[in-house]
């Protein structure tokens, strides 16, 4: 009887492993990220609309080394962001309201929104593959990678809002997560929002270089990126010791 309870225990033991591991790999995913977000000449600061083709091309044979070494490292390692949103699927899926519309709405904007945030990194290094190209093709190329960078929110915003709606659902016992992380989300949401008019101007607080379309989304986002990644291991954590798998 003990063998036989084993071996039944072994596909939720291996459940949790799973996700732990998954966790693992955006945690040190995340790590790496921040190196290539701080070795990308163009964030510090944030390059200009206003810049004319010549200056931008000048930026770009300047700046080819970092350029490509801050790309090639979003390329690799910014689509492993999609393991922690997985695993988020994965836990509103255990929500007591049984969220599946809610888990595969937010797994469906996850692969949408990660597909679209590896192209701004093909567009970066495409403008730096052949630096000494005419700099009109060259300032074509930087304003489709800050645009696809900053202005296509739309994923995050479903992200968020699916993940707000399933824990204001979940009313069991025991919550999957915390009621304050569904507040958090929206107010993430709102706080990124604005950067979808970055298409329409090139100055002020709403520019993909601005206050809000970059330095609010980004922070917002990167806090979000992290409160989540703490909050869905403990709620892994929480999983296994309802399971009897951990005291």
């Amino acid at each position: 009887m003990q063998l036989l309870s084993g071996v039944e225990d072994l596909p939720r033991t291996s459940n949790v492993r799973t996700q732990l591991m998954a966790l693992w790999v955006t945690a040190v995913s995340l790590a790496i990220m921040l190196v290539a977000y701080a070795a990308f000449p163009g964030f510090w600061p944030p390059m200009s609309p206003d810049m004319s083709a010549q200056a931008v091309a000048e930026f770009y044979r300047d700046n080819t080394g970092w350029i490509r070494f801050s790309m090639v490292t979003f390329n690799l390692c910014g689509i492993m962001l999609l393991p922690l949103f997985c695993v988020i699927t994965v836990q509103i899926k255990r929500m007591a309201a049984q969220s599946q519309a809610f888990a595969y709405s937010y797994l469906m904007a996850t692969v949408g929104g990660g597909a679209i945030f590896a192209l701004s990194a093909i567009f970066f290094a495409a403008a730096a593959y052949r630096p000494d190209r005419d700099p009109d093709l060259i300032l074509v190329l930087n304003d489709l990678g800050w645009i696809v960078f900053v202005a296509p929110i739309g994923m995050a915003l479903i992200q968020n809002l699916m993940l707000a709606l399933a824990i204001y659902y979940d009313n069991g016992s025991r919550p999957v997560y915390p009621r304050w992380i569904a507040h958090f989300a929206i107010a993430v949401a709102l706080a990124m929002a604005p950067a979808a008019f970055s298409i329409t101007v090139t100055a002020g607080p709403l520019a993909w270089n601005g206050v809000i379309s970059f330095w609010l989304r980004n922070i917002a986002y990167g806090a979000f990126l992290a409160v989540m990644l703490v909050a869905t291991w403990k709620a892994v954590h929480r999983q296994a010791v309802e399971e009897g798998l951990i005291e």
